[in-house]
């Protein structure tokens, strides 16, 4: 795709503060409809960690115009596909269905947004249903280290706990609190629609203001007051259990997703392990020729190493993770990545590696727009942490990194006094680690 991802993209707002932001895509004949919340795990307080993601849930729980299981067979008997999932920023539903059935999840978002019912048997079903996810969830050594290194490196902030929450709030969450933080939350003045397909925007925006325009606008939610301080020295945490394998994971502060530094980090993470894009599909590890994989991998030091920018409505984190080869001390492999940061902090890349982490970054960018899902996804995601146009201003950012860039991001954000190190040791035996994992 060549094109910017906001090149014709309409943006409209109904009288009760719905965003609908439409763009006609005439390559096939489907539509996908995304209806994007802001409300994650960033919006939780102690005590109600998860609930966004248990709301979410409870979405595909029914109302009396769509009971319990009806949604997902109607979109399944159209051939179509829907889903939903909740970040640290955002809760978000979706349905890709042929152009000529949109009306189809039009109508279901626009009832679930007002009409959900949260039947107490229900929240009981899926109580099991979410403390089994994360029970499963905590088999996985990476996740356990995850959880203790985010919550060490944020103090103050939210995302310090995982969108799933903690097992005591979910065993603790009543209906009612689930109940309110809906009606807090799911309102059009808190909702983004996205649409993108084979359609007339015309036609397509009259649809949305019929079945939406309905829904009352509710009070505007509390902003996010928290501000995580500046770290003033190196925190480490250790996860001991059994398992096969050591992990070390070091995380650095780094701005939100709207700043300047962003595009130079992206740069920076490409040159240490491969380019990634951000949107649908991002995340993508290519660099066997890249500096963590020749320092860490190539030296059979690991088995597996790698980094990932975090991109947020709030300054978050990267992230960088090694998987220790048998027989290699965790502290051996950390090392070695501290060299390659120090390095970063010292010399600029040549202009033939600079040159590949450019393209490389610029190419996965670009890959994760290709097709009319991907681009709902992008144009959801941009709206979410600025406006529709921030994918098409990040690569406009990476066409002017230079080699000193990333030396000052380097030396800006991967210093020791603004890292967290997490360490998962493994203890006993190799049968006791399978039986865990």
């Amino acid at each position: 795709m060549t094109e910017a991802l906001a090149h014709n993209v309409e943006e409209h707002k109904l009288d009760n503060g719905l965003t609908v932001l439409l763009k006609e895509d005439h390559s096939a004949p489907v539509a996908t409809v995304w209806a994007w919340y802001r409300v994650g795990s960033r919006n939780e307080q102690p005590g109600r960690t998860g609930i966004s993601h248990w709301v979410e849930h409870m979405l595909f729980k029914g109302t009396p115009n769509w009971p319990k299981g009806r949604i997902m067979r109607a979109i399944s008997a159209v051939g179509g596909e829907s889903n939903g999932f909740t970040s640290q920023d955002e809760t978000v539903y979706l349905a890709s269905v042929p152009c000529d059935h949109i009306d189809l999840p039009l109508e279901i978002e626009a009832d679930r947004m007002t009409n959900a019912v949260f039947d107490p048997a229900e929240v009981e079903s899926e109580r099991t249903v979410i403390i089994s996810e994360r029970e499963g969830a905590e088999n996985q050594p990476e996740f356990l280290l995850q959880e203790q290194t985010m919550g060490a490196a944020f103090a103050v902030h939210s995302y310090r706990w995982q969108v799933i929450g903690w097992k005591s709030d979910l065993r603790a969450m009543t209906r009612e609190e689930l109940f309110g933080h809906y009606r807090t939350y799911y309102a059009p003045n808190n909702c983004a629609l996205v649409i993108v397909g084979d359609f007339e925007s015309g036609e397509v925006l009259e649809k949305v203001a019929a079945r939406f325009g309905k829904a009352s606008a509710a009070a505007q939610p509390g902003p996010v007051r928290s501000v995580e301080p500046p770290q003033q020295g190196e925190r480490r945490v250790s996860v001991r259990r059994p398992g096969m394998t050591a992990h070390v994971h070091v995380v650095y502060h780094i701005p939100d997703a709207r700043q300047a530094d962003i595009a130079a980090l992206l740069v920076l993470d490409a040159l240490l392990s491969g380019g990634k894009g951000i949107g649908a599909g991002g995340g993508v590890y290519l660099g066997r020729s890249a500096r963590l994989y020749r320092a860490l991998v190539e030296t059979r030091l690991a088995t597996s190493a790698g980094s990932h920018v975090m991109l947020r409505v709030d300054p978050h984190l990267f992230w960088t993770f090694i998987t220790v080869r048998d027989g290699v001390q965790p502290e051996q492999a950390e090392q070695a990545l501290y060299k390659e940061l120090d390095r970063l902090s010292q010399e600029p890349p040549g202009a033939e590696e600079l040159e590949k982490a450019l393209v490389q970054t610029r190419a996965q960018n670009l890959f994760t727009v290709d097709g009319v899902s991907a681009q709902a996804f992008n144009i959801g995601l941009s709206n979410q942490l600025e406006s529709m146009q921030f994918f098409d201003r990040l690569l406009e950012g990476l066409r002017r990194v230079k080699a000193d860039d990333i030396v000052r991001a380097a030396r800006t954000y991967l210093g020791a006094d603004n890292r967290t190190v997490g360490t998962f040791v493994p203890t006993g035996s190799a049968q006791e680690a399978g039986s865990a994992e």
